[in-house]
């Protein structure tokens, strides 16, 4: 990944181990998996020749970008100048990780303070009843666009307001997307029939 550090970033890292950046939007120092908890643990630092680049090396404690990769360099030139299947499906896949990385962050800020008028999301992660009541409603509109046979558009723009609600319902249990894309590709060899009979009771 690349990020912007200075002097105290710099000593930060050095101090801690954990790999630590500037943010020049919110003008403070942020260390990589504050959130996500997807630390770098830093083994050593190397600067360039002009000592005007500086290279962190180490272990990532999971996925270094936010989209979910290993790493923010996966998208090929190549793949720009001509679009395809994978690049659109890589799309869709850091779309989904950059909302739950959003939701994640409204999280943080909702724990640590209450001042001023919350955001949707902040509303949604500091009430369990007003959440579910969202989610259904949410999934009840969709289902009306295929009874009442609307228009595609509206579908997707259903679709869309049940995800995001799915997924801040899922930062509230602590639930990583991946968890859900995992059990998913899990059933693409497996019978619904099937999976649903293996399902423990619980």
């Amino acid at each position: 990944m690349q990020g912007f550090v200075n002097r105290d970033a710099l000593a930060a890292t050095i101090s801690s181990r954990k790999a630590t950046f500037y943010s020049r939007s919110r003008s403070s120092l942020w260390t990589k998996g504050e959130t996500s908890r997807n630390f770098i643990n830093i083994s050593d630092v190397f600067l360039d020749c002009d000592r005007d680049s500086i290279i962190y090396l180490g272990k990532p404690d999971g996925p270094t970008c936010h989209t979910g990769s290993e790493t923010c360099y996966f998208s090929s030139i190549e793949d720009i100048l001509e679009p395809s299947q994978v690049t659109r499906n890589e799309l869709a896949l850091s779309t989904l990780y950059s909302l739950e990385s959003t939701i994640s962050r409204r999280k943080a800020e909702s724990a640590e303070s209450q001042d001023g008028k919350p955001s949707w999301t902040k509303r949604l992660l500091l009430d369990n009843k007003l959440l579910c009541s969202k989610v259904r409603e949410e999934a009840d509109e969709l289902c009306r666009t295929l009874e009442e046979n609307e228009d595609t558009a509206r579908t997707a723009s259903e679709m869309a307001d049940v995800l995001y609600h799915s997924m801040v319902l899922l930062a509230v249990r602590d639930v990583k997307m991946e968890q859900v894309l995992e059990i998913l590709r899990r059933r693409f060899s497996q019978s619904g029939i099937e999976e649903k009979k293996s399902r423990t009771k619980g």
